[in-house]
């Protein structure tokens, strides 16, 4: 139970959209509710039509302190190699080992709560778990894909250029993962390529899907580029195992228009073990 005396703990058995709209009847601008799990995890309206998640890509570590000391490997600098027995072949055996630290941050998803809805519980969990949840599943894709602290822009991810077809330049990406001894087990795509170069085709997804390869689709991916890595091995998704969703102010920006806003609010990170079996494939 948090400090406020207007906070209240979810339960369990509520979905996060019912738990806030039960609280939110009684206490109204003052509603914070505090989850004992991270709530995109419980995200259910995908169920019936699934698309996963950058999120669950990854095995997940819950940490109870804002930073993590972990393990980790990083390629050599170019021309240091040529002493190490085989390295040609096993390009792993070149890689240096160290330690590297990573940080838990909150990740929000906004929306404005419309004044007609303030009375109808029912309709109050229906907007959060469908609208707010969206938009924070969508922050969520963001933070771990293409924010400071996300996977394009971690030290050692290999930028790897193509200039055939957009397939080409994807199964290129596999081909290098194995090459450093891992598995091509996922990819995160713009739902552009997905769409106008994979699906329909040949049997590029098929294959894809045999091969064990996962597909996540989200903008937070240029078009034309793909991430491909073993994401279950080469990195752990951290997290607090604790959310909330508030009536707040938020951030300058955040909407068009003024309206009662109500925020999500998870705390993830990424510890990224093995930059070196992830590989950015984009146009040459």
């Amino acid at each position: 139970m948090s400090g406020n005396p207007s906070a209240v703990d979810a339960v369990e058995q509520l979905s996060s959209g019912e738990a806030f709209a039960r609280a939110f009847v009684v206490h109204g601008p003052n509603t914070e509710v505090h989850f004992d799990y991270t709530i995109t995890e419980a995200f259910k309206p995908t169920q019936d039509r699934p698309r996963l998640m950058v999120s669950q890509l990854f095995r997940k570590r819950r940490i109870d302190t804002p930073t993590s000391r972990f393990w980790s490997e990083s390629r050599p600098p170019a021309g240091q190699t040529g002493d190490v027995f085989e390295g040609a072949l096993r390009q792993e055996a070149t890689f240096r080992f160290g330690t590297s630290e990573a940080a838990v941050r909150p990740i929000s998803g906004w929306v404005q709560l419309p004044e007609a809805l303030f009375a109808d519980e029912r309709a109050i969990a229906e907007f959060i778990d469908y609208r707010l949840l969206v938009r924070l599943a969508t922050a969520e894709n963001q933070a771990l894909t293409l924010g400071p602290n996300g996977l394009l822009n971690y030290p050692g991810v290999t930028q790897l250029k193509y200039s055939g077809s957009y397939v080409d330049g994807v199964l290129a990406a596999c081909n290098e993962i194995e090459q450093n001894g891992a598995t091509a087990h996922a990819m995160i795509v713009n739902s552009v390529d997905y769409y106008h170069q994979m699906l329909g085709k040949g049997s590029i997804l098929a294959d894809l899907k045999a091969n064990g390869t996962i597909i996540v689709r989200t903008r937070m991916v240029a078009p034309g580029c793909a991430l491909v890595g073993d994401f279950a091995v080469a990195a752990r998704l951290l997290h607090t195992g604790k959310s909330v969703i508030r009536v707040g102010t938020p951030p300058a920006g955040t909407f068009a228009s003024d309206g009662l806003a109500v925020c999500a609010e998870i705390y993830e990170g990424l510890a990224v073990h093995l930059p070196t079996h992830f590989f950015h494939a984009m146009p040459g």
